[in-house]
């Protein structure tokens, strides 16, 4: 196959991604661009292989029958929680998708059965010929990152950073094509899979998305993956009815984001965007891929939704992509002189497809004026349809009918199957990197086991984000019926096993086995200021210097979406293992970890780190190849059974700069409270989750009819007097439907120590987003030296009040602003 072939090496050996750039790195405060020049730029030519003339035939006598409205439909995509069947036939919308805790019916998951009836649904209203000379069939898309991870008993395999690490192709694709069958059990169509990222800041909360931080080891799975979910281009089995329409996304650099900050801004030049950042396409599009999708982030200052030359010039002109560009969710509404409802720069620059999950139908009626205009070329409709078609009948979509009588539909039995554990538990195996081993490992199944930790017996947990729902986490083992905990499989393993959450035991264990690690979290709700795992030593290193006190060997099972700093963990642990996500087969953990009858190891260590290890807490980006490269564990480092070697005790200095580290400035961002904050309510307040700028990323305060008030501390006192001379305010973008006057201010210690203003609704913008600003010396009143809630909100009657940010900013006017005056 050809993915056997590394089209990395090959490329980097020829020159193409080193050579000179050709357009040199835009400046953000310039208005214009250099013109132009990818046909003699880094980028490779590929051939995508995609133009069959009997399917451009078929095209053309499609779109010769299809109305300016159908047209306009096949270029949107619609979240199933936010459209209707009706809906779909109504506006006949090329796409439906479901978004993370998107399933039917309302619900964050579903059933086989849930799944198969809402894409029958949604299916059939597409092809409803009422009104019509010809009707078009939706593609229904969905996440399914690690293995189909949206329906209850679907095999979750590990995160992209743990397969990075075994460094196997082959069992890639097996993985590949396991989902794509899971996939069509449930009626779906396409998956935004494979993420060809290339992490470069492990701070990054989408870090475990990527393979590795080597571009090499991304382009190597490529086109694995995207065979294995298409299968091979060319052969009989190519989007047969056990393949699914792949992803490669996020197009382009959202791995090299300044900070890691997610949706945030790669400043390289394009020769390194090229051979780092572009090295996964490619492979993907040589290897068929139908669709991509462009990121949420901007190339040295402008969002790539919006950038021809990156959309059209370099990625369907130069390197030859001839299926549809997906936007990410809303993305386009980042554009500048944009919104969620109204983008044609988008489509001009090269955008086939909008996802616009909430947005879907005024996006619609703009884009349909603005075609009526002449603003939008009809050539470029006309292109970005033919390319929507042009992936539908080679997915067979006209012949497919209805999901529920597909070949593979409902078939339950194949979901979690023996055959598909296995491949996940060769995963887990596959995945596991040995940082320390001082002899404990492999545990002789005899051995009396204590296993601890709350990541022991949580098959939510060792999954991590994207698992049921979007960020993961808390949820019962019984929703994942064909899964197995850690602790599942070391009980299947060895004979003697006692589970003890906090650690404690009545008679002393041979071992102890700790599993731990972060919380899950997807997106920019996991990126973080540093890389340490417990700054304040306050979580499970206590237990495991208790063990080491009272002579007990312990075994640290780590789980993580990044490298991270756990020096003092190292420390304190006889063996430490770096398992990653693993997904739903924890038993590939005892696999490794616990010997055979026998004494020997049942299966060796194989994995190598594919992202190197920080020495420092506060040290990042970090690579191989920097020129400063100074890593605790290098990239590639991994111990076995067959070749140990010794860890010496490690720095535990957590620096002073970092005990204060995070902008104590924002409250509350990009979906989430900085440090400890969170929010108090009394009164009838409930709080729930909305989009503003991205999914989930504002906090919905709804008040009773008596109203309520709400108040964000984080528990600690904060002294405001310089920031109130020095005429800084309170910033709050926020949309209210509440139709009485709200106070917001602030709240100092002590009974009844607050201050506020009281906001008219046309001063909180009526319904619509807003931003509020008000001085800080507006709340002289109290002692701004002792503020306990930096926010403090309270409404007398009912209605809504979302929050998308709230910090501390620098004047806008420099004249003080005090709102209700």
């Amino acid at each position: 196959m050809r993915h056997k072939t590394s089209w990395y090496a090959l490329a980097a050996a020829a020159g193409l991604l080193l050579a000179g750039c050709a357009r040199s790195a835009p400046d953000p405060d310039s208005a214009t661009s250099p013109e132009p020049a990818a046909e003699e730029s880094v980028w490779p030519a590929v051939d995508s292989n995609l133009i069959d003339p009997a399917i451009e035939a078929r095209i053309d006598e499609i779109m010769a029958k299809m109305t300016l409205e159908q047209k306009v439909g096949q270029v949107i995509q619609a979240d199933n929680g936010s459209v209707t069947p009706e809906d779909v036939k109504t506006y006949r919308l090329g796409s439906v998708l479901s978004g993370g805790n998107s399933a039917p019916n309302g619900k964050p998951y579903a059933s086989v059965e849930e799944w198969v009836a809402a894409t029958d649904a949604f299916y059939a209203a597409s092809v409803d010929p009422e009104g019509v000379e010809i009707a078009i069939p939706i593609i229904w898309g969905i996440d399914a990152v690690h293995g189909h991870n949206n329906v209850i008993g679907g095999t979750v395999f590990p995160h992209n950073i743990g397969l990075g690490a075994a460094r196997n192709p082959e069992l890639i694709e097996k993985i590949a094509e396991v989902t794509a069958t899971e996939l069509r059990v449930t009626g779906h169509d396409w998956t935004f899979a494979p993420t060809v990222a290339v992490p470069r800041d492990d701070r990054w909360g989408r870090t475990y998305e990527g393979f590795a931080e080597d571009p090499e080891v991304v382009a190597s799975y490529s086109a694995a993956i995207v065979e294995g979910l298409q299968g091979e281009f060319g052969a009989d089995d190519f989007l047969d009815e056990t393949h699914v329409i792949s992803t490669a996304k996020h197009y382009l650099g959202d791995g090299g984001t300044q900070g890691g900050q997610d949706q945030g801004d790669t400043k390289v030049s394009e020769a390194e965007l090229a051979r780092i950042h572009g090295a996964g396409y490619p492979p993907a599009i040589e290897a068929g891929a139908l669709s991509i999708m462009a990121t949420f982030s901007s190339w040295n200052g402008t969002k790539t939704t919006g950038d021809k030359y990156l959309l059209t010039d370099v990625l369907k002109d130069r390197m030859g992509f001839d299926g549809f560009i997906v936007s990410d969710w809303n993305a386009h509404g980042q554009i500048d002189g944009c919104t969620n409802e109204d983008c044609p720069e988008a489509l001009i620059a090269g955008i086939d497809m909008y996802m616009a999950p909430d947005s879907w139908k005024g996006l619609y009626e703009n884009t349909l004026a603005q075609v009526k205009s002449g603003e939008i070329p009809m050539a470029r409709l006309d292109d970005a349809v033919r390319r929507v078609l042009r992936a539908k009948l080679h997915y067979g979509l006209f012949d497919e009918g209805r999901p529920s009588e597909r070949p593979l539909a409902g078939r339950t039995d194949l979901l979690g199957s023996p055959e598909h554990r296995a491949v996940a538990r060769q995963a887990v195996r596959e995945s596991l990197v040995l940082l320390k081993n001082d002899g404990i490992l492999p545990i002789a199944p005899t051995a009396n086991i204590m296993v601890a930790g709350d990541g022991a017996d949580s098959i939510s947990k060792q999954s991590g984000g994207w698992t049921l729902t979007w960020q993961g986490g808390g949820i019962d083992n019984e929703e994942f019926p064909n899964g197995a905990s850690i602790l599942d499989g070391l009980s299947e393993a060895a004979n003697n096993v006692t589970h003890s959450p906090d650690g404690s035991y009545d008679e002393k264990p041979d071992v102890a086995i700790i599993v731990f690690g972060e919380d899950p979290y997807a997106e920019f709700r996991g990126d973080v200021d540093h890389l340490a795992y417990d700054a304040a030593g306050s979580k499970e290193i206590e237990l495991l210097r208790k063990l080491q006190a009272d002579g007990i060997p312990t075994v640290s099972v780590f789980l993580s979406g990044r490298p991270m700093w756990v020096n003092p963990e190292l420390n304190a642990s006889d063996a430490f293992v770096a398992a990653w996500l693993p997904g739903s087969e924890g038993t590939g953990v005892a696999d490794v970890l616990v010997a055979a009858e026998d004494g020997s190891p049942r299966y060796d260590f194989t994995g190598k780190l594919s992202y190197s290890w920080p020495k420092r807490p506060d040290q990042g980006p970090l690579n191989v190849g920097d020129e400063t490269y100074d890593p605790l564990f290098a990239y590639g480092y991994g111990l076995s059974y067959a070749e140990p070697g010794e860890v010496a005790t490690l720095d535990e200095t957590v620096p002073d700069t970092l005990q204060a580290s995070g902008n104590t400035n924002v409250y509350f961002a990009n979906g989430s409270y900085s440090a400890n904050m969170r929010i108090f309510k009394s009164g009838t307040v409930s709080e729930s989750r909305v989009d503003h700028r991205a999914q989930e990323d504002a906090i919905s305060l709804t008040f009773g009819d008596t109203g309520g008030w709400v108040s964000f501390t984080d528990g600690s006192v904060s002294d405001l007097v310089r920031e109130s001379n020095a005429d800084i305010e309170l910033l709050l973008t926020l949309r209210s439907t509440l139709t009485s006057p709200v106070s917001i201010g602030m709240a100092c210690e002590g009974e009844d120590c607050r201050s506020s203003r009281e906001l008219s609704p046309a001063d909180l913008g009526n319904g619509d987003w807003t931003d509020v600003r008000i001085s800080l010396s507006c709340f002289s009143d109290i002692d701004l030296t002792s503020i306990i809630a930096p926010i403090y909100v309270e409404a007398s009657g009912p209605g809504e009040l979302a929050i998308s940010e709230a910090r501390l900013v620098e004047d806008a006017d420099a004249a003080e602003t005090c709102p209700g005056d």
